[in-house]
């Protein structure tokens, strides 16, 4: 079995793979207080719940945008999983050649979801991936990530919202009954996921008139599928999709 790890600014998310099918996937808070062996206990929880053995993971990849925890996770993979994993950085054979002015500034997760959208969705593409941030990256018809554009994440203007604005309440990310809303908690649904739905459709439009109009539109990250729901223009939601690229990229380089 082959382990995935990718770790977020907000969430880690962890998938296991026999061949080429990703079967038992979870997510844990990113703490970047939390030990090692804290980590560590709780991944092997995961693995009790999905009647999965440590000794059966053969292999791991490990995709991070937080460094501090980098180092955290090597140490799991090696005392609780006797693994040396497979950590994606400049070094490693991604089969995306990138274009951005600095490929050092392009994260990790960005490279290895052009590499997952390259092999299994074809290009050029977009990726919209949303997670912290709303990312929107560009994969030419040659599958070289090209760049993108960063936008802040829902549940990041939501929580601004919150906290800014004294007389606002958080609000469950749902569809309000109307894109009028008759009350302060629909009129903030309203803004949240029909305004995201509005920057996506704006967004891919411009990225569409860069790209020729044969691009392909994915969306991934947690909210994925509720965005999705409300816009035509997302024409695949993989929420694993940096999950499906660490296997990818691992392969690459086994």
């Amino acid at each position: 079995m082959f382990l995935a790890i990718d770790i977020g600014n907000t969430h880690i998310t962890v998938g296991v793979f026999t061949g080429e099918t990703l079967g038992p996937r979870w997510r844990m808070e990113t703490a970047r207080g939390r030990t090692g062996d804290e980590y560590g206990l709780q991944l092997l929880g995961f693995f009790q719940h999905g009647s999965i053995s440590r000794d059966d993971i053969a292999a791991v990849a490990i995709a991070s945008v937080v460094p501090p925890l980098t180092g955290v996770f090597l140490h799991i993979c090696r005392d609780y999983l006797h693994q040396e994993p497979l950590v994606v950085d400049a070094g490693v054979k991604t089969g995306v050649p990138i274009r951005y002015d600095d490929p050092r500034q392009v994260g990790a997760d960005r490279v290895v979801d052009a590499a997952a959208a390259r092999s299994l969705y074809g290009c050029p593409a977009c990726i919209v991936d949303f997670g912290t941030a709303t990312t929107f990256d560009a994969v030419s018809a040659a599958g070289e990530y090209l760049g993108g554009a960063i936008a802040p994440g829902i549940e990041i203007a939501a929580d601004a919202l919150f906290q800014r604005a004294a007389k606002l309440p958080r609000v469950d990310l749902v569809p309000p009954p109307a894109a009028i809303g008759r009350n302060t908690p629909n009129a903030i649904q309203s803004g949240l996921l029909y305004g995201y739905a509005g920057l996506v459709e704006g967004m891919v439009e411009r990225f569409g008139a860069e790209l020729g109009p044969e691009m392909q539109v994915i969306g991934t990250g947690g909210l994925a599928e509720t965005v999705a729901r409300e816009t035509s223009v997302i024409q695949v939601v993989a929420p694993w999709l940096t999950l499906e690229g660490l296997r990818i990229v691992w392969a690459l380089n086994s």
